[in-house]
């Protein structure tokens, strides 16, 4: 049977107060030791270090955040928890966070903008630092108003159509080009698209590369073979679907807006008895980790996703620390990356083969 003494001690938080009577020093060293202040002898630190792991101290956020002038939390907004593209990019932000000694608070919208705009509310009104955004569905509402806040923060994977905000992002417009200008090369003339969010940017630029190269290709772009995926396995699944059962002749590829959605196209191909490469190719969009673990292995266009998680937070950081720094756009380069799943399609009747078989661009053959 537990003593109402040891119930309280276990009731009893340590404070400042604790740690400076258990190190004999004053509750203003204490707090000095606690909050990162560099000039402090290696002996005091000890003592206070000593003191904090006896009584098992943990220093509240607000009290964290009054005594350095600084909480060094950082918000994470993300539409979903639900592939590797988030968690990719997370990864990068984690690590450049970590180096730099704050912390990471992960709210989830479920691509909701309400969500979104609840969310950033609650976060400007906290103690958090700065906000990082990976691929948001925004309203210019909530833009305006982090800006009428001064308050920091950075877009991963979406643009501002201001210009008023820190970006980054990868060559979505060069990465479709090269994705589809591969597959006309293969010999497809009819490529069919799964477009993203188009309220992303990255979506409406991926669709913009798709055309292009389909142009350049002399192949005209048919509204039929454009189909909405909306970032997902499933909208991947049903869009793949639909064109494979209502479009005749059916297509003889697929270029997925991102790897997502070309899983869910690679399941109905299976579904509608097709085999891959054989009877249709698939390209993805982000390389998360699963590409190399599905067969056949996912030719896709390769995100240099952690890099870009560590760039943002690395350019909120410093936005936090200067505050009239004026907002910047990093954008990293995209490559093709080719595998398992194209191969040039079967002869149709009264078709011939393209004499291009060749693989142009930023190709990078991998296992």
């Amino acid at each position: 049977m537990r003593s109402a003494n040891s119930d309280s001690k276990k009731k009893h938080r340590a404070t400042i107060k604790d740690v400076a009577r258990a190190s004999g020093l004053s509750s203003a060293t204490v707090s000095r030791v606690l909050s990162g202040y560099e000039f402090v002898k290696d002996g005091t630190r000890s003592r206070v270090m000593e003191a904090v792991e006896q009584l098992g101290y943990v220093a509240s956020l607000p009290a964290r955040s009054l005594a350095g002038g600084r909480s060094r939390i950082i918000g994470l907004l993300v539409p979903n928890l639900d592939n590797g593209y988030v968690g990719t990019i997370t990864q990068g932000i984690d690590k450049a966070l970590s180096s730099a000694n704050c912390d990471l608070v992960l709210y989830t919208s479920h691509r909701q903008p309400s969500k979104e705009t609840y969310y950033v509310n609650a976060i400007t009104n906290g103690i958090t630092e700065g906000l990082l955004l990976i691929a948001p569905q925004f309203t210019s509402t909530y833009l305006a108003a982090l800006r009428e806040r001064d308050f920091p923060y950075v877009l991963i994977d979406q643009a501002d159509p201001t210009g008023n905000s820190g970006v980054v992002e990868a060559t979505n417009y060069q990465g479709a080009y090269e994705a589809t200008r591969y597959l006309c090369k293969l010999g497809h003339t009819r490529i069919a698209f799964i477009a993203g969010a188009l309220k992303v940017h990255s979506a409406a630029e991926r669709l913009r590369g798709y055309k292009a190269a389909l142009a350049e290709c002399g192949i005209p772009s048919s509204k039929k073979l454009i189909l909405d995926g909306d970032y997902q396995q499933q909208g991947g699944y049903e869009a793949t679907k639909h064109v494979l059962s209502n479009v005749d002749p059916p297509p003889t590829a697929v270029f997925a807006s991102n790897d997502i959605s070309a899983f869910g196209a690679m399941d109905a191909a299976r579904e509608h008895g097709f085999s891959i490469p054989d009877d249709i190719s698939i390209v993805g969009f982000d390389d998360v980790p699963q590409t190399s673990l599905v067969y056949p292995k996912l030719t896709t266009v390769r995100q240099p996703l952690e890099q870009m998680g560590q760039a943002a937070a690395e350019m909120l950081l410093e936005r936090i620390e200067d505050r009239s720094r004026p907002p910047q756009r990093i954008t990293l380069a995209t490559h093709l990356v080719v595998r398992d799943s194209c191969t040039p399609p079967k002869l149709q009747r009264g078709e011939r083969r393209s004499p291009f078989t060749e693989t142009g661009g930023s190709v990078l053959p991998t296992n």
